[in-house]
């Protein structure tokens, strides 16, 4: 199947030749038409599956088909992190290249003003992280009345940090009558619940098993002395010569650490999380794009989104204790049909995370053990999940404990109840 078999125009069939696109990807294949007949869309897509160009493209071309003058905004694309915004920004503006649309994207952490002034121009779409859509809208600058189509991506994330209230303010405030588009990485049962209060009769659509990893990403998991992780972590990268390799830690501080280590063994490196300004998360991934920076350090929430093309190293420096971070995790490489390598290092404390992940991936592990780097030995079958969870990083909404996620009270309402 081609592009053009999908029922795209030739404006934006132009467009993806230019970017080097031959053939759709399975998702694309399955959501494009299903958008183009204006169904509502649940969508379980990977990572690096291409899913973004499947609600994009399909958008795309029903804005295109009509005009309209442009006070107001008619798609509305909702993500949780401020790289996923711009990385979405960045495909509807190659794209739509040679389409008549105009779209901009919204997201904190940033001066708000010209992003009010290209507002106030006027835009078809608009792509916005949850918390500065509502800032802006209650401060008189966004009208959303007009909304033709919605899209809530990155569904999964959205309830793990935190966003159901922010999400609920935002369906509130748009038309009820709409087309509807969820894309989750994974279809969990808080994701079926969440998707019955916001989708009509959608069409389900899944390019990947539910929470399996990409099979072209060999994954290696390497039992390891805690204190050792670092010294292990800078003889491999150092002795492969790895130029690019994203590493994963499960706090701020964690990340900040690593990275001032790698930097003193004269391994450039440098650290994205939610602490860390958005100029700075921005810089410090061109240049890690750019191979001016060999290691980018970074936090699961701060990471979500980043694309990276050809990736061919990520190391988990720590597990993590949601196990679904661990597909998004080594998703990062592995893309596009490319090979990766994804390198987990565990010490005792994280193994009840590795049997967690090996549960919701339906693989078993074949742990290794390095000479010099052993853990200390346990009776594996004592071993007892940690309580709480140590480390992990929420929203903007984390210090409301009514925000977390499974919290049953702040799903939606049905529709005939307003919900939109």
């Amino acid at each position: 199947m081609t592009f053009k078999d999908l029922g795209l125009s030739n404006s934006l069939l132009k467009a993806i030749e230019k970017k080097g696109y031959t053939q759709p990807s399975p998702i694309q294949e399955k959501a494009i038409p299903q958008v183009l007949q204006r169904k509502d869309v649940l969508a379980s897509a990977q990572t690096g599956t291409g899913k973004t160009a499947g609600f994009v493209l399909p958008i795309l071309e029903l804005l295109s088909t009509e005009t309209f003058k442009r006070p107001q905004v008619r798609a509305l694309i909702l993500t949780p992190t401020r790289e996923l915004a711009a990385q979405i920004q960045q495909n509807v503006k190659e794209y739509s290249l040679f389409l008549d649309l105009k779209s901009t994207v919204i997201y904190g952490g940033v001066n708000q003003k010209p992003q009010v002034a290209t507002l106030k121009q006027g835009v078809d779409i608009l792509i916005a992280t949850p918390g500065r859509l509502i800032d802006l809208n209650n401060q008189g600058f966004i009208n959303l009345k007009k909304i033709e189509l919605f899209v809530l991506d990155e569904a999964d994330r959205m309830l793990d940090m935190g966003f159901v209230r922010d999400i609920q303010r935002i369906m509130a405030i748009l038309p009820e009558k709409r087309q509807n588009l969820l894309f989750s990485a994974t279809f969990s049962k808080e994701i079926k619940k969440l998707a019955n209060g916001i989708l009509t009769q959608p069409v389900m659509v899944e390019a990947t098993p539910e929470n399996t990893t990409v099979e072209v990403i060999k994954q290696r998991v390497i039992r390891m002395d805690k204190p050792r992780k670092t010294a292990y972590t800078i003889k491999i990268i150092s002795e492969g010569d790895w130029q690019q390799v994203l590493i994963f830690t499960r706090t701020k501080h964690g990340a900040n650490k690593l990275t001032e280590k790698l930097n003193n063994k004269k391994i450039s490196a440098m650290a994205i999380h939610g602490n860390k300004s958005q100029n700075h998360r921005t810089k410090a991934l061109a240049q890690f794009k750019k191979g001016e920076v060999r290691v980018l350090v970074a936090t699961d929430i701060a990471a979500r989104g980043i694309d990276i093309p050809l990736l061919p190293h990520v190391i988990n420096y720590e597990i993590p204790n949601i196990s679904e971070d661990y597909v998004h995790r080594i998703g990062r490489t592995g893309r596009a049909g490319a090979n990766g390598v994804a390198i987990s290092l565990v010490d005792n404390d994280e193994l009840a995370y590795i049997r967690d992940i090996e549960k919701l991936t339906k693989q078993k592990f074949e742990k290794e053990i390095i000479e010099g780097y052993e853990p200390p030995h346990i009776d594996e079958s004592q071993i007892k999940k940690p309580k709480g969870n140590p480390g992990q990083t929420r929203g903007r909404n984390s210090r409301n404990p009514n925000s977390k996620p499974g919290n049953k009270k702040h799903y939606y309402q049905k529709k005939s109840k307003g919900r939109g």
